[in-house]
């Protein structure tokens, strides 16, 4: 789809999102073509290294809210978020993210997935998930208080503190921060770094630095994807999401 490119030069395949008028906003058709270009990958020889990025002045602002509402996440088996997750938590292929601008949601939840993270100095990260009367997802339940520790995980989820791409980089969600002028540069830099080296060690390295804790990881990715669907249904939640596309501060004072 339009929305969703991918480009395959010298063993790196970069996975563009490419909806720069909605700051890259994920509907579901897009969770599906994202899927699709990581198994494919999985099966090109070809590739050495993905790169994930976003055009425009984003990198992504999260779920689409309007396509949100449309698509409860409830009516899936395997809603096509979690597919999606899943795709890149699984990736054999060392994963690179560069990020500009926004990153909302799962526009940062899924950075905990990535192996290298870029991000321009321009960067500006949010998980919103409890003031939108849903929860985490994409594992981050998990990764993040490994990454960060519970106080500062419970103040970036619970609080839904928002971050710059300096303390994203003191935090350790973040690789390096350069010149927004500078990331696709530093990004193709690592990629062909990356690309360079024996495959076989590489994959086998990265298998060695996450497969200790990946049980661990599905089963918190379900736990978060059926709570999720449990909170679509809720009035708190739809209080908040209308709130949200009314552009208006939601009233949870009639709820418990």
């Amino acid at each position: 789809m339009d929305q969703v490119r991918t480009e395959l030069q010298a063993n790196v395949l970069q996975i563009v999102i490419d909806r720069p008028d909605k700051k890259n906003a994920l509907t579901a058709p897009m969770y599906v073509a994202l899927t699709q270009a990581f198994e494919q990958a999985e099966r090109n020889r070809e590739v050495r290294v993905i790169v994930l990025r976003g055009t425009g002045d984003s990198f992504s602002a999260g779920n689409d809210i309007e396509d949100f509402l449309q698509k409860p996440w409830k009516n899936d088996s395997i809603p096509p978020q979690e597919r999606f997750m899943r795709a890149v938590a699984n990736a054999t292929r060392p994963v690179i993210a560069a990020v500009q601008g926004s990153a909302v949601g799962i526009g940062t939840t899924i950075l905990l997935h990535c192996d290298l993270v870029y991000a321009a100095d321009n960067a500006k990260f949010l998980m919103p998930f409890v003031s939108l009367g849903i929860v985490p997802e994409a594992g981050s339940t998990l990764l993040l208080p490994l990454l960060v520790g519970h106080r500062v995980a419970a103040e970036l989820l619970l609080l839904a503190t928002p971050f710059s791409a300096q303390r994203a980089h003191e935090l350790g969600l973040v690789n390096h921060v350069v010149p927004v002028t500078e990331l696709l540069t530093a990004v193709h830099t690592a990629a062909q770094q990356l690309a360079a080296k024996p495959t076989a060690a590489v994959r086998m390295s990265k298998e060695l630095l996450k497969g200790h804790f990946r049980d661990d990881l599905d089963r918190v990715i379900r736990a978060e994807m059926q709570a999720v669907a449990q909170r679509l249904g809720s009035p708190e939640t739809a209080e908040a999401l209308n709130a949200f596309l009314e552009k208006r501060k939601p009233d949870f004072s009639k709820f418990n």
